[in-house]
């Protein structure tokens, strides 16, 4: 099973939408797909869950069947994690559902990074709490996991990091994006090394992951920047991006730098099918399975084809990236 978290410490890149289209068309082509939403704002469950189902799974009482609900014994310290509940989505889709109640779990994971350092064994399961929720995916059968986090640098997205197998970042030709990478790079890399520290402290009966966060290429979400800046101001921005994720990001020699066009680390430049986003969002599924019945007419049948060749192309790129096979 590989796990793929798509972060940016910047937020409005496109990050959650990304991560549930990819969720459903890795689906679509037979592998079983796990999707996590450990964002506290629980945007990707808001996505492929209705307004009924949200409200039973966060009634005024316990929410067992969430993300929230699988920590509940490590916040109150009696236990691990329980059994997550997997939301059915389609045979071969899965949802780890969000809780805005996880963002209690920041204030523990923050104090258990520095207590891992002693040896403390309650400090390496809350650590890993997150670990062990994602990599129940392999009890469901799930082939791949994909995971969805906030914009930031805090406790509970080291947490999430930290049980990825690779990083997949998202995003947009503008200062922001950039400068998010120049934050993130040096973040990424402290936190293998201390990790790597800490994995030599760690008690022997509980799993820890290995804290890799490979990455695993970046994606350009085009949407709104030509809409109100010049074609130079974005070619700038564009032209930047190989450099600065070679050097933040990977610590890697930026001479000889391709267009963004012909770098192999860009997995895809998408389109922002902006005037379909709403619709799909209404009928509770991709864009690119919209159909005429759902409103899907004209001009919008021949963007409905291009949004489903764009995320098949790009599908296949990750999958040739982590290792899984893709037809």
């Amino acid at each position: 099973m590989k796990t793929i978290a798509f972060f940016n410490n910047k937020s409005g890149v496109g990050k959650t939408s990304l991560v549930y289209h990819l969720s459903w068309m890795f689906a679509d082509h037979g592998i079983k797909t796990l999707a996590a939403d450990i964002d506290p704002q629980a945007n990707l469950t808001a996505m492929f869950l209705n307004e009924d189902r949200l409200e039973n799974l966060w009634p005024d009482s316990e929410h067992p069947d969430t993300v929230y609900g699988a920590i509940q014994p490590i916040m109150r310290g009696i236990g691990d994690i329980a059994k997550p509940h997997v939301e059915m989505i389609t045979q071969k889709l899965g949802l780890l559902a969000g809780d805005l109640g996880l963002s209690r779990f920041e204030d523990k994971l923050s104090d258990a990074w520095p207590r891992c350092h002693n040896r403390d064994e309650s400090a390496f399961r809350t650590m890993t709490a997150f670990h062990r929720l994602v990599q129940s995916g392999e009890d469901w059968g799930a082939e791949i996991v994909l995971i969805d986090i906030g914009p930031n640098l805090g406790a509970i997205n080291r947490s999430a990091l930290l049980a990825s197998d690779q990083i997949c970042l998202p995003l947009a030709p503008d200062l922001f994006s950039l400068q998010g990478m120049k934050n993130l790079g040096p973040t990424l890399q402290d936190w293998r090394v201390i990790w790597a520290e800490l994995l030599l402290k760690a008690p022997a009966n509980i799993p820890m992951p290995k804290g890799t966060m490979h990455p695993v290429g970046y994606i350009v979400m085009q949407h709104s920047v030509l809409d109100s800046r010049p074609v130079m101001a974005y070619r700038r921005w564009m032209n930047r991006i190989p450099h600065v994720y070679r050097d933040s990001v990977l610590n890697e020699p930026t001479h000889s730098l391709p267009s963004v066009e012909q770098d192999p680390y860009c997995l895809s430049l998408l389109k922002h099918y902006r005037s379909l986003m709403a619709m799909a969002m209404e009928v509770r599924k991709p864009i690119f399975f919209l159909k005429s019945a759902d409103g899907a007419i004209g001009a919008h049948i021949e963007a409905v084809k291009n949004c489903y060749d764009d995320f098949q192309k790009l599908a296949a790129r990750i999958s040739a990236n982590v290792g899984i096979a893709f037809s």
